[in-house]
């Protein structure tokens, strides 16, 4: 019997070797995964860093502006009191000076530490969610200037430019610019008030159409808001913001000036750029001698009313919203009494010309502007339109910076209430219309004047127990809340 064969048994297969490529892409994967890491842990420790720095920030703000505090109760006390004799006196003097210079180093380190802020990522970002695009442009519809801002022609880009550059009237006019309300001029409030008086009162075609719509609107905004952009939340909500190319905006910017300019402004408002044009018209008008004597009564009148702004301008900012309360209470109040100085003795003068004497007075005004046409109909049902810009939008951010509870909260609801109050006088006191007359806008430049006043007074007693009732951080934010990043 022949033997069986061995059965074969095939040798077990090698495992193929992968594909080069495949073998590249997974090195190429690794490669990426650890530079992906790499870049992880890198964020993650310039994450840390920047937190570490946001809270010695947060810490820094707070001990600051218990300092500031500090040194502006001190300054309070020592201008309240009343030394006695010379050497007291100068004691004092002296005090305030070291005291007022340790005031602004310690305001300025407080603007430092808030531009560094803003760079460690504590604004709000520029994209904004849906709801925050609603707020904007409810914010846009809610203000005095409304129908004024949303003319975006070649007369408001000239009109911005000359705001931006803080322009006296005259100094527009050379720029064939119109004026402007310049709210802001370094630290004074309404520098250009004394020249306003006269120069709104007689060329008004001259002045941008929403002058005292936008005075209101800069009014409020200052109280809660500050310099710079009112709110950097909302960028484009600034009555002053017009479209730029390529559909951005600009943002407010306050003015600035020498300590020489601002000298001028404060000391002699009756000289240089915001003097009257008195010795012009004498000599267009050429005067009767009854006519010379009701002139020689207005250059009294100026120069009393050149007095009273002597006191009004501060030499350092206010960076508290009761601070720029007070400075723009002041201001408004010296512009009120030197209107109703200065009243009588302007209509009488005018009304004394002929006709042809006017024409001459009037040929004397500035080449801006369609003099025909310089009144605008009048629109002051939007004055009673809601103002939400201006009472709800403010009192809505201050609860989602500061969260206030308790009496911090009542104390908002009143401060609320007030603005609220304030804002409706200043609808009643329309700012819309421009008379037709030098003698209709001279009333109602009065009147608007007294709006204003009335609606700071109403104010003042709800801001400054609401910002006693703040801690020191609190006070931090308030004090800057454009800046704070949005809720």
């Amino acid at each position: 019997m022949a033997p069986r064969p061995s059965p074969h048994i095939a040798a077990p297969s090698r495992p193929s070797a992968p594909p080069a490529a495949s073998e590249r892409l997974s090195r190429h994967d690794q490669i990426e995964q650890r530079a992906q890491q790499r870049q992880q842990q890198i964020q993650q420790r310039q994450q840390m860093v920047q937190q570490r720095q946001r809270e010695m920030l947060s810490r820094q703000t707070t001990e600051r502006q218990a300092r500031i505090d500090r040194l502006q109760q001190r300054v309070q006390q020592l201008q309240s009191q009343k030394p006695e004799g010379a050497r007291a006196l100068r004691e004092q003097q002296r005090t305030l000076q070291t005291q007022n210079r340790l005031l602004e180093r310690e305001q300025r380190a407080q603007q430092s530490d808030l531009a560094r802020q803003q760079r460690l990522g504590l604004q709000a970002p520029a994209g904004r969610t849906p709801a925050a695009a609603a707020a904007v442009e409810a914010a846009q519809r809610g203000r005095f200037a409304e129908r004024f801002r949303e003319q975006a022609t070649a007369q408001t880009q000239a009109a911005l430019v000359t705001r931006e550059s803080g322009w006296a009237p005259r100094q527009a006019w050379r720029h064939r610019h119109p004026a402007v309300f310049v709210a802001w001029l370094g630290p004074v409030f309404w520098p250009y008030a004394y020249s306003d008086i006269f120069d709104y009162t007689f060329w008004s075609y001259a002045y941008e159409p929403g002058y005292w719509a936008y005075a209101y609107d800069d009014f409020v905004d200052t109280v809660f808001w500050g310099s710079g952009s009112p709110y950097s939340a909302y960028a484009s909500t600034n009555p002053y913001d017009y479209p730029q190319a390529g559909g951005g905006y600009r943002a407010r910017s306050r003015a600035s000036a020498s300590p020489q300019t601002l000298q001028q402004l404060c000391s002699t408002p009756d000289r240089g750029v915001t003097a009257w044009p008195l010795a012009d018209i004498a000599r267009a008008v050429q005067p009767t001698p009854e006519q010379r004597a009701l002139l020689d009564e207005l250059k009294t009148a100026a120069a009393k009313a050149a007095d009273v702004f002597k006191d009004t301008c501060a030499e350092t900012y206010a960076l508290t919203p009761p601070g720029r309360l007070r400075a723009m209470m002041n201001r408004i109040s010296a512009t009120l009494e030197a209107v109703k100085i200065v009243r009588p003795a302007l209509e009488n003068f005018y009304n004394s010309l002929s006709d042809e004497q006017q024409a001459r007075f009037n040929a004397l005004g500035p080449n801006v502007g369609d003099r025909s046409s310089q009144q605008q109909e009048a629109s002051s049902e939007t004055c009673g339109d809601p103002k939400s810009s201006l009472t709800q939008l403010p009192i809505q951010r201050i609860e989602a910076v500061l969260h206030p509870a308790g009496k911090q909260k009542d104390a908002l609801d009143r401060l609320s209430e007030a603005t609220a109050k304030g804002v409706e006088g200043l609808q009643a006191a329309c700012p819309n219309d421009v008379p037709l007359t030098p003698v209709g806008r001279l009333e109602a430049m009065q009147s608007r004047l007294e709006a204003m006043l009335t609606a700071a007074k109403l104010v003042e007693p709800a801001l400054d127990e609401f910002y006693a009732t703040l801690s020191s951080e609190q006070k931090a934010r308030f004090n800057t809340l454009q800046q704070v990043a949005g809720p």
